[in-house]
């Protein structure tokens, strides 16, 4: 795809970490023009990991208020491009798009919750996260005149 697609949704496990982090992330650079979503493949909690809240944060972006929802809640799936971060959602999205016509990419990335230690260890690993979806998301989606301070 070499032009921006009309809308984009990030899809993880649960919807608590990776995809909502990608979502923000991705509204803060285009949601003027983008439609931007995300989903989980199941749900295990009602709220945004406390340590993901906490990175985006720190750059001056909150995510407190998101609702973890799964490919089920979609109220519209008129989606250009679905954007994975773990295999159960590559599989989840490729069922999908046997009835959608959309663009599928896998964005494999580390669980952080893997991620052992004391609070300031565990949350360098959303910290690392969060840089290695924004700079993944700066390559995809190139704009020379958008930063984020």
């Amino acid at each position: 795809m070499s032009e921006f697609p009309g809308s984009v949704l990030f899809a993880c496990n649960r919807n608590t970490i990776r995809s909502p982090m990608a979502e923000a992330l991705m509204k803060h650079l285009l949601g003027h023009r983008i439609y931007v979503d995300s989903v989980g493949v199941r749900l295990l909690a009602d709220e945004v990991d406390p340590f993901a809240i906490s990175a985006l944060a720190e750059i001056g972006l909150d995510v407190s208020r998101h609702k973890p929802k799964t490919f089920d809640d979609l109220a519209d799936q008129s989606i250009d491009l679905i954007v994975t971060f773990t295999p159960q959602a590559q599989h989840r999205a490729v069922e999908l798009t046997r009835t959608i016509s959309c663009e599928i990419e896998y964005w494999p990335m580390a669980d952080p919750t893997i991620v052992e230690g004391n609070r300031e260890t565990r949350l360098a690993a959303y910290r690392d996260l969060r840089d290695e979806i924004f700079d993944r998301i700066k390559t995809r989606f190139p704009l020379d005149d958008v930063a984020l301070d």
